[in-house]
């Protein structure tokens, strides 16, 4: 092995160090070390005695250093050399060798000019613990994201067994007496939403229990070989339920998956009810349609497709009840605003559009049942066209108004007679759309068909708007 080193002689720092202590501090102080020559011929090969890993390397002396590397590693480094050649200094480059003898390896190279003869000195640092740290950490990284998609996995699993089974399961941790999940079906028989009884405590959803007392039950229960389940009145929906516990561990901490079931008398009654509930729905007389709360059809049954004339249920389903009713969204908004306020509505007559730009006069009935997680409407449409061709022509008047009309003949004009009972109908129509829309003046005028100034002038005609409203 030949080291070269530059002969200066004013300069002591190198003369004073012997030519083969160099050689061995250039090794020691790199894992491989390099002299190239100018025209890229290997002339002499160091490498450090405390790492092997290379192995012997002398037979590259005298080899070109193209011969040792890879294809892509060539272009690198005579880009470096140029650079090194032009403005001298040090220049940094990473190459990866291919030893027939051996095998490919990486090193980062410091790229050094040696003035004398125009040598190049590589002094490498060997990137094989770095290139497989840089492994194992991909690795690391892929066996992270195939558990994160084992686990999605799972827990999609588990959420589509808890929502598509037919049986009403709670989850309860057994260190905080709290409700850790529960699919819908036990949201129903306790009477509250997935989000309102999640982390809510297991014992307050029932009629007189403690928690301490409660969970201690359970817990006996779920591990007794043979005993009858445990019979309960849920707090919310008043119901008589009977729950069957089951106590496991998952990551150190135990549960209680409970599963939740109607009693038997309970059971019998809704399932009697549930059929005479269905027969009616299907084979009743009366329209009837159930709408979220915004009022979008979500069901309606064969009554009511014929008094619209739809060939089907789809041809409703999805589309908002308004677009059936003569004033649309005024009459939807009458019966929705009022049957929120006091839970029903009763008896609202109006027009039911037909498919085929007919009308058919009705009367509904308007339900909000709220006590659920998925509050819902349901309209009864009840078809009055047979009735109003039976009723005789006329003002619909009462006996004494009609006395009282009859006793005007002979001391008024016909014109003077037509003139108070038509006020008086008029003003009986505006307190009643008044009435309807709770007070919403523009809701009431599109009801009567009148603009919002024509109402106005009629409200304060028959005294009907007060200073205060003004």
């Amino acid at each position: 092995m030949k080291v070269l080193v530059p002969d200066n002689k004013t300069d002591g720092s190198l003369a004073s160090i012997p030519a083969d202590l160099i050689g061995q501090i250039i090794s020691t102080a790199s894992d491989i070390a390099l002299i190239v020559s100018r025209d890229g011929v290997i002339r002499s090969v160091m490498a450090n005695p405390h790492n092997r890993s290379f192995g012997s390397l002398i037979h590259w002396e005298g080899t070109p250093l193209k011969s040792v590397l890879t294809t892509e590693s060539i272009g690198k480094y005579e880009a470096r050399v140029q650079e090194l050649f032009a403005h001298q200094g040090t220049r940094a480059v990473e190459l990866n060798h291919a030893d027939e003898m051996a095998f490919e390896f990486p090193v980062r190279y410091a790229l050094h000019l040696l003035e004398a003869d125009g040598s190049i000195l590589m002094l490498g640092r060997d990137l094989r613990p770095i290139a497989e740290m840089q492994q194992q950490l991909v690795k690391a990284q892929l066996a992270l994201e195939r558990d994160y998609e084992a686990q999605r996995e799972i827990d999609t699993r588990y959420r589509v067994l808890m929502e598509t089974t037919r049986d009403a399961i709670v989850v309860v941790s057994m260190t905080t007496g709290r409700i850790v999940d529960l699919n819908m079906g036990a949201g129903v028989m306790l009477g509250g939403s997935r989000t309102d009884l999640i982390g809510a405590a297991i014992a307050q959803e029932f009629e007189g229990r403690r928690r301490g007392e409660f969970l201690e039950s359970l817990a006996n229960l779920a591990v007794a070989d043979a005993s009858a389940p445990l019979e309960l009145q849920a707090r919310r929906s008043h119901k008589r339920l009977m729950v069957v516990p089951t106590v496991f561990r998952a990551a150190g901490e135990r549960l209680l998956i409970c599963r939740l079931e109607l009693s038997d008398s309970a059971d019998a009654v809704r399932d009697e009810l549930s059929e005479n509930l269905l027969g009616l729905f299907h084979e009743g007389a009366d329209g009837v349609v159930f709408t979220d709360r915004d009022g979008i059809i979500k069901i309606a049954n064969e009554a009511f497709l014929n008094l619209t004339d739809a060939s089907n249920v789809t041809a409703v389903k999805g589309r908002s009840l308004a677009e059936f009713l003569a004033r649309g969204a005024v009459d939807l908004r009458v019966l929705t605003d009022n049957a929120k306020r006091v839970g029903q509505m009763r008896m609202y007559a109006t027009k039911v559009n037909t498919a085929y730009e007919g009308q058919t006069s009705v009367e509904i009935a308007a339900t909000w049942l709220n006590d659920r997680p998925a509050p819902f409407f349901v309209f009864v449409v009840r078809d009055t066209s047979r009735a109003d061709a039976l009723r005789r022509p006329g003002l619909g008047v009462g006996e004494d108004g009609g006395k009282s009309i009859m006793e005007l003949v002979g001391s008024s004009t016909l014109k003077d007679i037509v003139a108070e009972t038509t006020d008086v109908v008029e003003k009986m129509c505006i307190e009643t759309a008044v009435e309807l829309t709770r007070n919403n003046r523009v809701a009431a005028a599109e009801m009567l068909g009148l603009s919002r100034q024509s109402l106005y002038v009629k409200l304060r005609k028959y005294g009907l708007i007060n200073q205060d409203s003004e």
